[in-house]
C-alpha cells in the first residue's frame, strides 16, 4: 500500500509513445541490452556531445544515462523539458544537481550496489595478501632474491574475525570468512537478529568485538557515527597482533592511531584501500602507506570489469522499474506525491524525523520491528507518506546507502525489519498524536509526539507523560527520585561549562523512578556522562543529537 501511493501521480508514458533515452557517456553494452530489447524504449547513444549540442537536443528525451563525464546542472535540467529520470551509472552523484532535479519533478537514480561483490572480494584479496606477505614476497623475488623465512605467513582457519557493518558488502565478507573456517562475530546495531543468524554471525557490541577478534574489518558508511569509529580507545582493547582492514570509507579507521599501532606492534598486519584524503598527501598518510606491514591499494574496491557491467545493468533495471510503475530501489531523491495528500502531511514530516532520531538513539542492541502509530483526527487520513518518511529518516542514519521515501521500504526489507502502521481515531489528550515504537532483543523504546502551532513537541517517553520541544543537543537520564538530584545534575554540567537551556521531569510517584530530559547548548562528552551516571546512580543515561530539530 505504501509503495503504490508513492507513484499515484507519476505517469511514465502518458502519450503511449516510446520512452526516449539518451546515453551521453561510455556505458557497457551488456547493461544497455536490457533497454534495447524493450519495445517501449527508444535508445540513442550520443557520446562526445558539446554542452551546446546536448542542451539543444535534451528536450526530446525522457531519460538520460550518464557517468561522470556529463554535468546534469540547472542549465541542462531547464533545457530538458520532457525529462523524467536521470540515471547515473555509478555510485557518486556529484555531477547531478539533485535538489534542482527534485524541484522539477525529475527522479535521480544511481547504482550504489553494483560494486558489492567487487568490494567484498577486494577485502579478501587484501586480507590474504597481508597474511601471506604477497606484495613484499613478489617484490623480493622480482628483485632477484630467493628468501622464504622472512615471508612466513598466518592462516585464516580458526581465527576469530570481526565484521563491523553487515550490509550487502559486510554480509558477503562474513560469508567468505566463514568459508575460510573463521569464527565470525558481527557488530551492527541496525540489522535484525534474523539476518545475523542467516549469515551465521554472532552479534556483539563494539567493545566485545575489539576484545575478541584476531581480524577486524569495517564495512559501514562514513557518517557522524562512524567517523573515527576505530581509534585509540578501540585499539587499546584489541589483542596484540590483531589484523585490521578498511575497504569501506576513508576516515572510519583513525589513520594516525593505525600508524602508531603498527609502529608499536599492537597491530601486526593491516590493509587499507580507502583514505581520508584521496590521493593521500599529508605526512601522516605518507608515513602510514610506507609501513612495511601495511598492504595498500588506491581505492580499487569497485574497479572490476564486472562491477562496471553491474552498474549499467542496475540503472537500466531502475528505468524499467519506472516504466512498470514499480518501486525504485536506488532513487536518491523524491518523486512527487499527490499534492492533496502532501499538503495535509507536510507539517508532520519534521516531527517524524525528530521521533526517528530520538527513538533510535535510545535503542540498545539490534532493531527488529518498527511501529508507527497515528491517533486522533490524523488517523482518518492516508498516513502512508508519514510512515515512509519516518522510516526513511530512521534508516537514513544507519543504512549503507542513501535512504528516502522511495526506497525506505525496500531498505527495511533488506535489513530484515518488520514495519507496521497502526491507526486509532481516539487521540486521548491530543487532537493528533504520532507514536514510534522500536523493538529488538534488548527491549522496546516508545516515543510520542505532536504538533503545537506547527512545532514538533515530544509528549511521551515510554509510559511517562512529558512535554518538551526537541532541540539539537539533549540529555536523558532515569534514576531513583530523591532530593538533590536536579542540583547534582546542574553542578556536574556547570563544572564542565555545559549550559542547560531547559529541563523536563517525569515521574509516576514520589520517590519512584524519575526521568529527566534536558536541552543543552553543546554536546555532552562521554566522560561527563559517566560522571553524571555516578553522581545520580542513573539506571539509564544517553546524550542525544537531533539534527532535524
Amino acid at each position: 500500500m505504501v509503495r503504490d501511493s508513492l507513484y499515484a501521480d507519476l505517469d511514465p508514458n502518458p502519450t503511449g509513445d516510446a520512452m526516449k533515452i539518451i546515453v551521453t557517456d561510455e556505458v557497457t553494452g551488456e547493461g544497455l541490452a536490457l533497454l534495447r530489447e524493450d519495445p517501449r524504449i527508444s535508445l540513442d547513444v550520443r557520446l562526445g556531445l558539446s554542452i551546446e549540442a546536448l542542451h539543444a537536443c535534451i528536450g526530446e528525451y525522457d531519460a538520460i544515462i550518464t557517468r561522470s563525464g556529463t554535468t546534469v546542472d540547472r542549465a541542462l535540467l531547464d533545457a530538458a523539458t520532457n525529462l523524467k529520470i536521470v540515471a547515473r551509472a555509478g555510485v557518486g552523484i556529484d555531477n547531478v544537481d539533485v535538489d534542482y532535479a527534485s524541484s522539477k519533478g525529475v527522479i535521480v537514480v544511481n547504482a550504489p550496489f553494483g560494486n558489492t561483490n567487487s568490494a567484498a572480494e577486494h577485502t579478501l584479496a587484501l586480507l590474504l595478501s597481508a597474511c601471506r606477505h604477497v606484495p613484499a614476497a613478489n617484490a623480493s623475488l622480482k628483485g632477484g632474491e630467493w628468501k622464504r623465512a622472512k615471508f612466513t605467513g598466518v592462516e585464516l582457519k580458526g581465527k576469530v574475525a570481526g565484521v563491523i557493518g553487515l550490509g550487502k558488502v559486510g554480509g558477503r565478507v562474513a560469508t567468505r570468512l566463514k568459508a575460510f573456517e573463521c569464527e565470525v562475530l558481527g557488530c551492527d546495531p541496525y540489522i535484525s537478529a534474523k539476518r545475523a543468524h542467516d549469515l551465521g554471525v554472532r552479534l556483539v557490541d563494539l567493545a566485545d568485538l575489539c576484545r575478541s577478534c584476531d581480524i577486524l574489518t569495517v564495512h559501514t558508511p562514513l557518517n557522524e557515527e562512524t567517523r573515527g569509529m576505530i581509534g585509540p580507545d578501540q585499539l587499546a582493547l584489541m589483542k596484540e597482533g590483531i589484523i585490521l582492514l578498511n575497504v569501506a570509507r576513508g576516515g572510519i579507521l583513525d589513520e594516525p592511531a593505525l600508524l602508531a599501532a603498527l609502529q608499536s606492534g599492537q597491530v601486526s598486519l593491516a590493509a587499507v584501500d580507502v583514505w581520508s584524503e584521496e590521493p593521500p598527501k599529508s605526512e601522516v598518510l605518507k608515513a602510514l602507506i610506507a609501513q612495511e606491514r601495511l598492504v595498500v591499494t588506491p581505492h580499487l574496491g569497485a574497479n572490476t570489469q564486472e562491477a562496471q557491467v553491474n552498474v549499467a545493468i542496475d540503472v537500466s533495471k531502475e528505468i524499467l522499474a519506472y516504466l512498470d510503475r514499480a518501486p525504485l530501489e536506488n532513487a536518491v531523491n523524491l518523486p512527487r506525491f499527490d499534492p492533496a495528500v502532501m499538503d495535509q502531511m507536510r507539517p508532520y514530516f519534521k516531527l517524524m524525523a525528530v521521533l526517528g532520531e530520538f527513538g533510535l538513539q535510545l535503542m540498545k542492541g539490534n532493531l527488529d520491528r518498527v511501529t508507527f502509530g497515528f491517533s486522533g483526527a490524523i488517523a482518518h487520513l492516508d498516513c502512508s507518506p508519514l510512515t515512509v518518511s519516518g522510516l526513511a529518516a530512521l534508516l537514513g542514519r544507519v543504512a549503507d546507502q542513501p535512504v528516502n521515501m522511495v526506497n525506505a521500504g525496500l531498505v527495511a526489507e533488506r535489513m530484515g525489519l518488520v514495519v507496521e502502521e497502526r491507526k486509532s481515531t481516539l487521540g486521548g489528550a491530543f487532537s493528533n498524536l504520532v507514536t514510534l515504537t522500536l523493538e529488538g532483543p534488548g527491549g522496546a523504546r516508545t516515543v510520542s509526539g505532536t504538533l503545537f502551532e506547527g512545532t514538533p513537541r515530544i509528549v511521551g517517553l515510554r509510559d511517562y507523560a512529558m512535554d518538551f520541544m526537541p532541540e539539537e543537543h539533549m540529555l536523558l537520564l532515569s534514576y531513583a527520585d530523591r532530593p538533590g538530584m536536579i542540583g547534582k545534575i546542574g553542578t556536574v554540567l556547570g563544572q564542565h561549562d555545559i549550559n542547560i537551556a531547559f529541563m523536563n521531569l517525569g515521574r509516576r510517584e514520589r520517590k519512584g523512578e524519575a526521568m529527566v530530559v534536558l536541552s543543552v547548548d553543546s554536546p555532552v562528552p562521554a566522560p561527563v556522562l559517566e560522571e553524571l551516571r555516578k553522581a545520580t546512580e542513573a539506571t539509564f543515561i544517553q546524550a542525544l543529537h537531533l539534527p532535524s530539530a
